[in-house]
C-alpha cells in the first residue's frame, strides 16, 4: 500500500469532486480505493486457485469415454 499513484491534475481534480461528495479528504478517498481494488485483487487470486469441481454431465461423459 506505500505504492504511490500518480495522476494528472484532471485526475486528481476529478479524485478530489468525487471525496468531497462523498464528505471524505481527497487523501482518505484514495486510500478506500486503493483498498478496495487490493480486496479485488486478492478476491480474485482465491477464485482462481480455488479449481472447480467438474459438473454432473461432465462427470458422467468423462466416465463414458474412458474404455471398459
Amino acid at each position: 500500500m506505500a505504492e504511490q499513484v500518480r495522476m494528472s491534475e484532471g485526475q486528481r481534480a476529478y479524485e478530489a469532486k468525487r471525496a468531497a461528495k462523498a464528505g471524505v479528504s481527497l487523501e482518505k478517498w484514495l486510500s478506500m480505493k486503493a483498498q478496495e481494488r487490493d480486496a479485488l485483487a486478492s478476491k480474485a487470486a482465491q477464485a482462481a486457485a480455488a479449481p472447480k469441481k467438474p459438473g454432473f454431465f461432465a462427470r458422467l461423459l468423462e466416465k463414458a469415454q474412458k474404455p471398459i
